[in-house]
């Protein structure tokens, strides 16, 4: 084991810290990756373990301070491509059979779907043109 420079060691850790990684989803963990492979370059130039394992935390540290954040943020966003029913909200669709409280059929996206009017006291009639505000199962809720 003492034939084995203090780099390799590093970057069995960082190995290992990879493993995790990948079965856990745990970004950190590759962060610490990142600050072993960091510290195998520190070893590498002959720097003493003090400076290894002081560049370890510094770049580990520094990581998951920046790029936790970040990806925080980005989780939180919404996409911008929206899909399946996000995709049909907001919508025009036309009215194929009148659209009251409680139903009519209406023509969204180029397929037929049942509706029903947001407002219980308004109706549409057929072939008037209406915004889709939400969907509820299988059925468009009209405005």
């Amino acid at each position: 084991m003492n034939d084995i420079d203090a780099w390799v060691w590093w970057l069995v850790g960082a190995a290992a810290l990879g493993i995790p990684l990948v079965v856990t989803a745990m970004p950190e963990f590759g962060m610490l990756a990142v600050g072993a492979v960091a510290a195998a370059v520190v070893s590498a130039l002959g720097l003493d373990a003090v400076l290894q394992v002081l560049t370890f935390v510094v770049v580990s540290v520094a990581l998951i301070a920046v790029v936790r954040p970040i990806a925080a943020r980005h989780g939180r966003q919404r996409p911008q491509l929206a899909t399946g029913i996000e995709a049909l909200k907001g919508r025009q669709a036309v009215v194929l059979e009148r659209v009251d409280s409680s139903g009519g059929r209406i023509k969204l996206a180029g397929e037929i779907w049942s509706a029903r009017a947001l407002d219980t006291g308004r109706a549409y009639e057929v072939g008037q043109e209406v915004d889709v505000v939400d969907i509820e199962g299988a059925t468009a809720i009209v405005l």
